[in-house]
């Protein structure tokens, strides 16, 4: 028996003791807003100073083969909220802000906090939400019973004004003006929820604006206003920002460890870290992989993945299996022995019985951005731009994706293609399109 698999074995079997003991385990997930996979010490950052995650990676696992669903915001947001490719939701891309568009993940899906709240869970997010702009698609109606936070994709991180001018800071379904970073901000909320909580298990969705921009770290002055339309900041040193912003995100995370410990909680608590995406190739670095956000080559969507759990899950350990957003939700609800939603196709794996079982069997998942689409199956990544131009890599031999073998591996290529075709045809099937 291999290391790696004696690794995934122990992970999946400490999990499953713990689920068939009945204890359910509180639930935290930061998600950061376009990380890169190069971003942080721990996945080899030579610039980037991470001393909390990087204490985080070694109490824990590190996952080097971890994906988000999709290469931009809302449809990876859409995928961990469902456990379902976001075709099947309508939410292909940018839920966007102009015109302030009444759309929104659609109200019928069942999402990973109403799974767990119904499993007896208290459940908050505070940050990033961005699917859906009006408060009846908000976190509120969606299964959280508190909400702190933005809606846009992204805001001024001192004046909470969004990219076309509009004020967007919400506590509940009120908008409410809110000073401070973005960052601190949502931190300070999040430390004092787990403070408040006492004999029922939680969710905390901890989601970051950073460092998506506009770039601006803790000492920037604010500079959108209300009713103007503002993209970027005025800073002009946006790598030196990025780091400001990126230490920043770090401390946050040093905060939310120590107030799990400061409360006695971190024995019963899982902590997951992860990316919505790739970096944007503007700043940030997406380590060894080619691409960016918005791409289908990996580093579009190959993105940091840390779990700990002390006395659960072995110290220091590196997995190199391959996993997605969309699985958060079937693992956290075996975790809690929650029901899924019935009558759904849930397309993402427990990942505690998936390694249970030894994966056996590559996995085949699909990505689709815009005109763009991926597909992977073990060790071949299918790129798709369009109808008809295609190319096939072998990550095994090429993870840099550098080399197109479609000529010599003509049969797995076309048949990748015919899979990736029924694919999203299928996904697609009866679904009104939310985002473009």
């Amino acid at each position: 028996m291999t290391s790696r698999l004696t690794t995934r074995l122990a992970f999946a079997f400490a999990m499953l003791s713990v689920w068939a003991a009945g204890a359910q385990p509180n639930i935290v997930l930061i998600m950061a807003d376009d990380l890169g996979y190069g971003d942080l010490g721990c996945y080899g950052s030579e610039d980037q100073h991470t001393p909390h995650l990087d204490a985080l990676a070694d109490a824990g696992i590190r996952l080097t083969d971890y994906h988000s669903n999709g290469t931009v915001c809302s449809p990876t947001r859409a995928a961990l909220m469902t456990g379902r490719y976001p075709q099947r939701t309508g939410v292909e891309g940018v839920v966007t802000a102009a015109n302030h568009r009444e759309v929104g993940l659609p109200l019928e899906e069942v999402t990973l906090a109403e799974v767990l709240r119904d499993a007896g869970y208290v459940t908050a997010l505070f940050g990033k939400w961005h699917l859906g702009y009006d408060p009846r698609f908000g976190p509120t109606r969606q299964g959280f019973d508190t909400f702190e936070g933005f809606v846009s994709g992204n805001i001024d991180y001192q004046n909470k004004i969004d990219q076309v001018g509009e004020e967007d800071w919400w506590v509940g379904e009120q908008r409410l003006l809110e000073p401070g970073y973005l960052t601190t901000v949502i931190t300070d909320r999040a430390v004092d929820w787990i403070g408040e909580q006492s004999d029922r298990p939680f969710f905390l969705y901890l989601s970051h604006g950073a460092p998506h921009y506009p770039y601006q770290g803790p000492d920037d002055p604010g500079f959108r206003v209300p009713g103007e339309a503002r993209v970027a900041s005025p800073r002009q040193d946006i790598d030196a920002a990025y780091r400001e912003m990126i230490t920043a995100l770090d401390d946050s995370v040093g905060r939310v460890v120590a107030a799990l410990e400061t409360h006695g909680l971190e024995e019963n608590t899982l902590i997951i870290f992860c990316s919505d995406n790739g970096c944007t190739g503007r700043v940030g670095s997406s380590g060894p992989w080619r691409g960016h956000k918005g791409q289908v080559y990996e580093g579009g969507h190959r993105v940091p993945f840390i779990a700990a759990w002390p006395g659960t899950i072995d110290a220091g350990e590196v997995l190199d299996d391959l996993a997605m957003s969309m699985d958060l939700l079937p693992t956290f609800a075996a975790l809690a022995g929650a029901a899924l939603p019935e009558g759904v196709e849930i397309d993402g794996v427990n990942l505690v019985d998936h390694w249970a079982d030894g994966l056996t069997q590559p996995r085949r998942v699909h990505w689709r951005s815009g005109l763009q689409g991926a597909m992977r199956e073990g060790r071949w990544k299918l790129v798709v731009r369009g109808d008809k131009d295609y190319a096939l890599f072998d990550l095994d031999e090429d993870p840099a994706e550098q080399h197109d073998v479609s000529m010599q591996h003509g049969e797995i290529a076309t048949a990748m293609r015919v899979a990736h075709s029924d694919w999203l045809r299928e996904s697609r099937a009866g679904v009104e399109r939310v985002s473009p």
